[in-house]
């Protein structure tokens, strides 16, 4: 007797399709599966057993032997359970399943027979739908974050039981909810922000360069470092970045829910992420934690912010090995973690963004007759060693922030600083000049460009490329500083709705590298 139904697992953010073929045979009672599983998947033969016998069927006293193909892929996760149950039952002729060649099951089954939620839906529903199937069989719990695909009619089975019903497969989930669907445009995820109601840049009194560099990082996806002593607002004016960046598109919202899925982080299942990610994780995270891996790998920190922002706050006190993890991911905008069975690849497109004191006390350069900087050359020098070189190369814009002045904030009730609105449309104006340069083409933002289109796009006017020559020599720029620059001043001229990059473009974003480690 012989039963295939297909389901799917998850590799890396993307669902991969699996055949789950059956057969029954004469012989002693035995249930193996093959085809590269895991343990999760291999311990699935005792919650079938139970699955089936709790819900009223009769498990086969027989050989069983289960194959998951392709069988030279490794599969993972619990997903597979109502598959195997279900053929199972369909080869020993307990049930019968229409259209099996069009649906994909997939869920995680109790001992009672009862079916629980699975992370990962969405990639394997997506996959499911590009491959052509029609239908999916899933719990009720993951059945709106199936519906956001769209292209599948949804099924949701309660308890294995309920198979013995020919008419279930019949019932689609979407019409007997659809009047029930909530009509917000975003879900929600554990996406690490900090912002709460209210937060507004126009709370922040004084500041003013730093928010400018928040402007140009937001318009041009330009890499931010703060410097400056502790009590200036490095955090507060990083955790407000996100009330100046757009929601994200579509296809951003989808590949962004994917990878919170995968995670197992979504909270609200029935709708697309918009907001951007703001992630902060805390300086004692591991490289895999910050990059992604574990024994069963999950997506990290720097994944978890694609399309959205990545805060390292105190960035000296992470450790060299997780800072140095990012360094591939920035050029690459991707993370490849490789197993002995397997290559991962998640995604890593995120706008890096981090502060530090400017010594280990943190009052070095500060005017105060209470707050001296207590530490020597050599302490400083260490301090800043912790942050390399080649991560220093690779952040754009390294702002100093320094202490504010009272007479900005002491202001009057007609007083008004610049508020998260005004910045807001600045960044989107500048967005919208780079969707329009760069229709057609690989790019999105300044920030992205590189080789040819580099020199395409970002030629300066004869003076401001003086003025470059000169800074390559004196900075002693590397070749990826005087890259970044080029980028960084086409973002700035955009700000200004300025076609051509002229001196004071380039002028002002090469005080931007002032702060490199050379500094």
């Amino acid at each position: 007797m012989y039963g295939k139904l297909m389901s799917a697992c998850v590799a890396g953010i993307d669902g991969v399709l699996v055949e789950v073929e059956t057969d029954i045979a004469n012989g002693l009672p035995f249930f193996q599966v093959v085809g590269l599983p895991d343990s999760a998947i291999r311990e699935s033969t005792e919650r079938v057993r139970a699955a089936i016998r709790n819900s009223g069927f009769t498990y086969p006293m027989e050989r069983i032997t289960v194959n998951l193909a392709p069988a030279d892929v490794r599969k993972e996760g619990s997903a597979f359970d109502l598959a195997i149950a279900a053929g199972i039952l369909e080869a020993s002729g307990q049930i019968r399943l229409e259209d099996a060649a069009h649906t994909l099951w997939i869920g995680e089954l109790a001992l009672d027979g009862t079916l629980r939620p699975v992370s990962g839906v969405l990639s394997m529903v997506h996959q499911a739908a590009r491959q052509g199937l029609k239908r999916v069989v899933l719990p009720l719990e993951n059945a709106r974050e199936a519906n956001l695909v769209g292209q599948l009619e949804v099924v949701t089975v309660k308890e294995l039981r309920e198979l013995a019903d020919p008419l279930v497969l019949t019932r689609s989930w979407r019409d007997m909810e659809e009047a029930d669907e909530p009509s917000a445009a975003g879900g929600s995820a554990d996406c690490g922000s900090a912002m709460h109601a209210g937060e507004d840049y126009a709370d922040v009194c004084g500041q003013h360069q730093a928010k400018r560099a928040l402007v140009i990082a937001a318009s041009g996806k330009h890499n931010l470092l703060f410097i400056g002593p502790p009590g200036t607002g490095k955090t507060m004016l990083m955790r407000r970045l996100p009330t100046i960046l757009p929601e994200m598109d579509d296809e951003e919202a989808l590949e962004v829910t994917k990878i919170y899925s995968v995670a197992g982080k979504l909270t609200d299942r029935g709708q697309l992420l918009r907001l951007r990610p703001f992630r902060s994780p805390h300086h004692t995270v591991s490289p895999s934690g910050l990059a992604g891996g574990g024994s069963i790998p999950k997506p990290g920190e720097i994944s978890l912010a694609h399309h959205g922002v990545l805060f390292l706050d105190e960035l000296p006190e992470f450790s060299r090995l997780s800072l140095e993890a990012m360094r591939q991911p920035l050029e690459d905008r991707k993370v490849t973690i490789g197993r002995a069975r397997a290559t991962y690849t998640y995604p890593a497109h995120f706008l890096l963004t981090a502060s530090m004191n400017p010594c280990p006390c943190g009052f070095f350069g500060v005017e105060s007759a209470t707050e001296v900087c207590t530490c020597s050359p050599l302490k400083i020098a260490q301090y800043r060693s912790r942050i390399s070189g080649p991560l220093l190369d690779r952040i754009d814009l390294h702002v100093e922030v320094p202490r504010t002045r009272y007479e900005d904030l002491a202001f009057s009730d007609t007083d008004r600083h610049l508020s998260s609105q005004e910045m807001k449309a600045q960044v989107m104006e500048a967005r919208r000049i780079q969707e329009r340069r760069y229709k057609g083409s690989p790019y999105r933002y300044n920030g992205e460009l590189s080789g040819r289109a580099l020199r395409q796009y970002c030629r300066p006017t004869g003076e401001a490329e003086a003025l470059l020559a000169s800074a390559f020599q004196v900075m002693g720029l590397s070749v990826r500083a005087h890259d970044r620059v080029l980028k960084l001043a086409r973002t700035i001229a955009d700000l200004e709705a300025s076609d051509e990059i002229l001196l004071k473009h380039l002028a002002e974003a090469l005080q931007y590298r002032k702060l490199d480690k050379k500094g």
